[in-house]
């Protein structure tokens, strides 16, 4: 099987490159290949003639995405759809990256891949508008929603906590959002299992269980054996430019029928951290 993807220097990108084996994989960087411009998109595309196109490349930036929304939708939005039309010209097929914040948090039990979106945010609209567009340009595309993502090779939850613990006595982390953090690696094999068995429609791709940022960050200070106090506040007390779903639990009802076990985030976190000491 041919498979490109593009964002390949992106944290989910290396992780894909890393365990994507037996199949010829060609990833593109931003450099490369800037989804904005359609013409290269086609460009590359038709170079590398894949069966399967991986669409990793975002701008993931929450707030950044408030303040500069343009950019947001040229990338996050218009650059998908570049990418479906040369998925498209080419017959092959697409699997899109999306996410939680499609949705606006105000449910209290898990999101179905069928409930309504509604998002909050400059970031989830843009999401939300690919998916659609997406939907209606390759009906049987494969759209990949996530959250909370961390990984080896750049920025992410676990590691600024761990830059911070190491230098702080206290860390104050907000104890009223909950979601299911996701370990690039982890996704990387599910995306690889989607692809292989020609997987369509919306699947909620995460590691099993939930928990806040609060929860999290404990857990990851207790699993690097450091002595920092890890303190609840609100999301109030820890104002950000863009809105956040106070609950973004992602149903993983379809990826399990599927026949793909995605293990805890527990277990993924304590892998991470061993990753990252190698």
């Amino acid at each position: 099987m041919r498979v490109t993807i593009f964002g390949a220097s992106g944290l989910l990108g290396k992780a894909l490159l890393h365990e994507w084996n037996g199949d010829t994989v060609t990833g593109l960087t931003s450099h490369a290949a800037d989804i904005r411009d359609a013409k290269r998109v086609l460009q590359v595309v038709r170079e590398t003639s894949p069966e399967w196109i991986v669409l990793a490349a975002a701008y993931t930036d929450v707030d950044g995405c408030e303040s500069n929304p343009e950019l947001a939708f040229a990338v996050n939005r218009d650059g998908a759809v570049y990418v479906a039309n040369a998925a498209k010209e080419v017959g092959a097929r697409l699997v899109f990256l999306s996410s939680d914040y499609v949705f606006d948090g105000k449910k209290t039990t898990p999101y179905e891949t069928d409930d309504a979106r509604n998002p909050q945010s400059v970031y989830g609209r843009t999401k939300a508008e690919a998916e659609i567009r997406l939907l209606e340009l390759i009906p049987d595309c494969c759209i990949a929603r996530t959250s909370w993502l961390f990984g080896v090779g750049g920025k992410c939850f676990p590691d600024t906590i761990l830059k911070l613990a190491a230098s702080r006595s206290a860390l104050d982390v907000v104890n009223d959002q909950r979601g299911c953090p996701t370990y690039t690696i982890d996704l990387a094999r599910a995306i690889t299992q989607l692809c292989r068995q020609n997987a369509n429609g919306i699947v909620h791709v995460i590691n099993a269980g939930d928990c806040t940022w609060f929860e999290f960050a404990q857990e990851i200070v207790r699993g690097a054996g450091l002595a920092t106090t890890v303190r609840p506040v609100s999301s109030q007390q820890m104002a950000r430019p863009a809105p956040r779903p106070a609950y973004s639990v992602l149903s993983p009802t379809r990826v399990q029928a599927l026949g793909i076990e995605m293990p805890s985030w527990r277990d993924a976190l304590q892998r991470f951290m061993e990753d990252r000491q190698s």
